[in-house]
């Protein structure tokens, strides 16, 4: 069931989802206990309570140190099952509500846990293990973009008009999701030296990962990847017999669908281009140290420096407001989309990517139209402010894109203020949600959405170890 689809409103049917795990007994300082308790957790890891220790003890702001401890380690105690298969790690990891593993989803969840992988074998291990099960995911189907833990489940989708595999939840094509097991792959590397995840499949992985980019730039024909949905929502299905609205050749790659699993208006999704510039150029540098396969790196190299080209050529767009700036989608024939959306990757968080320098000009400009009534998806009401997106609709801010407005941001007092937010916009729960209403939080959708709660955590997590004063 997809992510939209499975609770519009959670005002009320919140607390249910996770009753079977939660204990409300009261917590010091009247905040209830949220957490699940210890013996239910799906992982537990000693690195992680030190840190919600340390945060506790040292911020006074009692109520941040409690959404910390509910929402750093959310995706360890209810997500992720870890095992090893045939020797190796194996991690499987939903997104919360929903019973599936998204490649996005499941990269960026344990992504603030790489920073204690030296620190404790466990966590090394649980990530290692998702790179080899995304190992796996990409060999099955690179255009997939969410699997099961069962690989002969069929999807439930039965309306879908497109190449479903046994063990596929959904078959989206998404740029990202081949980007973010690479940056998960080459950070793990960089930062533990372990090269055991990185063996004969990993590289064939990486192959496959190539092809398809190559086969979604569209040069001499549509490509073998078609989508169509029998649906009510536009945003589910492709126009034009499944392949999405036609798009001039220009070396950049198609995305069919936005990271939001909404279809792309433009196939040239930007944010995911520039994405896919600097994982294939982490690729390549991973394929020649790991491998000596110069011919792949080669070939990585010269695609991303192609799409780069592009990207200076068609993805800037002259503003009348704000000047040069990137579009969100763009077609190679002239049209662009001036938007940005929530998910991740936006436009708005490329730098946190790597994607960007943070003082780019262009970007600088860029975030002015972003976080601004110019944005046809910024919301401003008398809770809170940001940006959402098409996917739950209008006036429904995400939690996920204040948090990543002040994981992008230079500025003490627009840090403090995405802090501020997201503390009085928790409805009570204790834990970020999917979206809620800019003028009442209690208007939610999603209780249990696990990468926007350690998203949050990361969040608190690094300004308290680069900015301790904005805490105080």
């Amino acid at each position: 069931m997809e992510r939209r689809r499975f609770i519009q409103n959670t005002s009320l049917l919140g607390a249910g989802i996770l009753a079977s795990k939660l204990s409300f007994a009261t917590a010091p300082e009247d905040f209830p206990v949220v957490r699940v308790a210890a013996s239910k957790r799906h992982f537990t890891s000693v690195a992680v309570d030190n840190a919600i220790k340390k945060f506790q003890a040292n911020v006074a702001d009692k109520e941040l140190g409690w959404l910390f401890e509910n929402c750093f380690p959310n995706t360890l105690d209810t997500t992720v099952t870890y095992t090893t298969k045939n020797g190796r790690p194996d991690t499987y990891v939903i997104t919360g509500d929903i019973d599936a593993m998204w490649m996005r989803d499941s990269s960026a969840q344990v992504w603030p846990y790489l920073q204690f992988a030296n620190e404790e074998q466990k966590i090394k291990d649980l990530i290692a293990g998702v790179i080899n099960r995304q190992t796996a995911y990409i060999l099955k189907d690179p255009y997939a973009n969410a699997f099961y833990n069962d690989e002969n489940k069929i999807g439930e989708w039965k309306n879908d008009k497109t190449a479903m595999k046994p063990g596929v939840h959904e078959r989206k094509w998404e740029i990202d999701s081949l980007c973010y097991p690479i940056r998960l792959a080459y950070n793990y590397w960089k930062k533990t030296g372990d090269k055991t995840p990185f063996d004969a499949d990993w590289k064939k992985a990486i192959v496959a990962t190539l092809k398809t980019f190559i086969e979604q730039q569209r040069k001499t024909s549509k490509g073998p990847y078609r989508f169509q949905r029998e649906s009510l929502y536009p945003t589910d299905t492709l126009s034009m017999n499944g392949y999405g609205f036609p798009v001039k050749p220009v070396g950049l790659i198609c995305s069919s669908f936005r990271p939001s699993d909404d279809a792309t208006v433009y196939p040239f999704l930007i944010p995911s281009n520039f994405f896919a510039v600097s994982s294939l150029k982490q690729a390549a540098e991973m394929v020649v140290a790991l491998h000596n396969d110069k011919a792949l790196a080669d070939s990585l190299t010269a695609l991303a420096n192609e799409v780069d080209a592009a990207l200076k050529k068609y993805a800037v767009k002259d503003h009348p407001e704000f000047g040069k700036m990137l579009a969100f989608e763009v077609d190679g024939f002239g049209s662009a989309y001036m938007m940005d959306d929530s998910n991740v990757p936006s436009l708005l968080s490329m730098p946190y990517l790597g994607a960007i320098k943070v003082d780019d000009p262009i970007y600088k400009n860029t975030r002015k139209f972003i976080l601004s009534s110019n944005n046809p998806y910024f919301f401003k009401g008398t809770a809170a402010e940001g940006v959402g997106g098409p996917h739950i609709g209008p006036d429904m801010i995400w939690p996920m894109a204040i948090t990543m407005q002040g994981l992008t941001s230079v500025s003490d007092a627009e840090i403090k203020k995405c802090i501020a937010m997201l503390k009085s916009t928790h409805a009570g729960k204790g834990f970020m949600h999917e979206s809620f209403h800019k003028d009442d939080p209690k208007n939610f959708t999603r209780s249990w959405f696990a990468w926007a709660n350690t998203l949050f955590g990361e969040f608190l997590w690094k300004v308290y170890n680069e900015k301790p004063h904005l805490l105080k």
